[in-house]
């Protein structure tokens, strides 16, 4: 086999006096004719070669048919109404559908199938309103990070002409009235850097139902923290935006919230330090629930109050056990 010629630059750093060769720079511009033509030569060779295998052709029947059978998503339930995924087997994406109750017949709300020629684009993510009439969804191009965040009328299935780009690593949690949702984004990038760029300053938004993106509430940000993110979340009552604040790839994060009828006041620093991984279970009035490995490496369950947040004052729930801490719910003020 011949591999395609990969050019070597003379590019060099030094770093506190040592010299580092950095001879494939140029490979990090993905928009050059040099690394487009360098992308294609690879793949030409890769796919003759897989075409190539004796077995390539049995192995595909035998996968097909392993992956071929009907799956489908955890149901959600937003008022009356049900919303889930369904792969019928070999569909590139799961549909998205819903239904009234669960004696009626569902319908397709969303298939992403449908959106491109080639399956380029796919449903990221997605969250109904409380009362199940509204869908943001969002949308991933060739597999990209970056999310385009739509709104859907659930009853008509009419896209409506909300539209919000330059999310990522964001979800959305709608405020209890559907008036609006929480979502995470950045600045745009600089042109030719969409790929490429290093994801900071990331920033926390409020996105109010028919509003123009550049129109969205700014609610919280860390200009002196570029590689802090943010996760918001809406709590069942209403009542508070808590938010999370995690750092890079750190498997640890700290807590914050806000009021969402002062959205506009300083976020209350309720967990500092990122000394621990801390998942918000829910909450009865200002006490807040956690599932922490915080000295617990296998999980427990801590309360916490935000009248009297300091460490000392936490209660411990549900203690550590023998086997792993995998998952907790607040349900009807119980666990």
């Amino acid at each position: 086999m011949t591999y395609p010629e990969t050019r070597k630059s003379d590019d060099v750093d030094t770093y506190h006096g040592v010299r580092v060769a950095d001879p494939y720079r140029w490979l990090e511009d993905d928009n050059s004719a040099e690394t487009k033509a360098w992308v294609a030569a690879q793949n030409k060779t890769t796919f003759a070669y897989l075409k190539s295998l004796p077995n390539r052709d049995a192995l595909e029947r035998r996968l097909t048919e392993l992956w071929n059978y009907e799956r489908f998503g955890l149901p959600r339930r937003r008022e009356a109404r049900y919303f889930y995924s369904r792969n019928d087997g070999l569909q590139n994406q799961s549909v998205l559908y819903t239904a009234p109750g669960l004696d009626e017949r569902p319908e397709v709300l969303l298939d992403p199938n449908t959106l491109s020629e080639d399956g380029s684009v796919a449903l990221a993510s997605w969250s109904a309103s409380d009362d199940g009439k509204l869908l943001a969804y969002a949308l991933s191009d060739g597999g990209s990070d970056w999310r385009t965040w739509r709104v859907k009328e659930v009853a008509s299935g009419r896209d409506l002409a909300d539209r919000i780009e330059w999310s990522k690593f964001s979800g959305a949690s709608w405020m209890p009235d559907g008036r609006g949702f929480f979502y995470s984004g950045y600045s745009p990038p600089r042109e030719g850097t969409e790929l490429t760029g290093r994801n900071e300053f990331q920033k926390l938004y409020f996105h109010r139902i028919g509003d123009a993106q550049a129109d969205d509430l700014l609610v919280y940000e860390r200009r002196d923290k570029p590689s802090w993110g943010f996760d918001g979340q809406v709590t069942e009552d209403g009542e508070y935006l808590v938010i999370s604040v995690w750092q890079g790839t750190l498997p640890k994060n700290q807590l914050f919230y806000k009021a969402t009828g002062a959205l506009g006041d300083d976020a209350v620093e309720l967990i500092v330090g990122f000394d621990a991984r801390y998942w918000f279970v829910g909450n009865v009035g200002p006490i807040f629930y956690f599932n922490t490995d915080n000295s617990a490496p296998l999980g427990r369950v801590i309360a916490v109050d935000v009248r009297q947040p300091q460490r000392a004052a936490w209660r411990q729930i549900v203690p550590q056990q023998e086997d792993a801490l995998r998952g907790v719910s607040l349900i009807g003020g119980k666990l």
